[in-house]
């Protein structure tokens, strides 16, 4: 219980301290409290229209904690999120191993993925793309919310460890992979 209470008031801070950014940020009720934790075996068919309903994705690089919204109403956290072997500050160039900032898509699904499952995230953007070339680099791509490495045997690997993607424990990327509609808008801030 007190690990849970100051989880939300950590939770609380972050997402108050975060409305100072330069970017608008996603809407947020006060205090948020966080949704109980749901088994997707259990939960597979209703989350079919819980996809449509999912329309925001928040990520906090600093703390390390996906939020999914219903509107304005935060209906899960992931904690524990896993970066780029170097997840301070955006991506900028290809082999950089940052995870990108700022707000993007989710643009396409992989179910062949070579992590589980995996969901797309636009980077590069057209001011990505921009910046990359006026310094004569290309900005990379391929970025991802997803699982863990296929044949992995553990819950996760330890440490940051992808190319810049988001990585997640395999059970709750097959959560996310239901729950999230391509088109949805993630915003990660870092």
């Amino acid at each position: 219980m007190r690990r849970r209470c100051l989880g939300g008031l950590v939770l609380t801070a972050l997402l108050a301290g975060c409305a100072a950014k330069s970017m608008p940020p996603l809407p947020l009720p006060e205090p948020v409290s966080e949704p109980a934790p749901v088994r997707p075996a259990a939960v597979l068919p209703k989350m079919e229209q819980a996809r449509s309903a999912v329309r925001s994705i928040l990520v906090d690089k600093s703390d390390r904690v996906l939020v999914l919204f219903e509107g304005e109403q935060p209906i899960r956290i992931y904690r524990d999120l896993q970066f780029g072997d170097a997840p301070m500050g955006h991506k900028q160039f290809q082999g950089d191993e940052r995870t990108p900032e700022g707000r993007y898509r989710i643009d396409t699904r992989n179910p062949r993925s070579a992590y589980h499952l995996s969901l797309r995230i636009s980077y590069p953007n057209a001011q990505d793309r921009a910046f990359a070339n006026a310094q004569g680099r290309s900005p990379g791509g391929d970025i991802f919310l997803h699982g863990q490495p296929n044949g992995f045997d553990g819950e996760r690997i330890e440490g940051d460890w992808t190319d810049g993607c988001i990585a997640l424990s395999n059970q709750e990327i097959a959560e996310l992979w239901h729950l999230v509609p391509d088109g949805t808008l993630i915003e990660i801030r870092p």
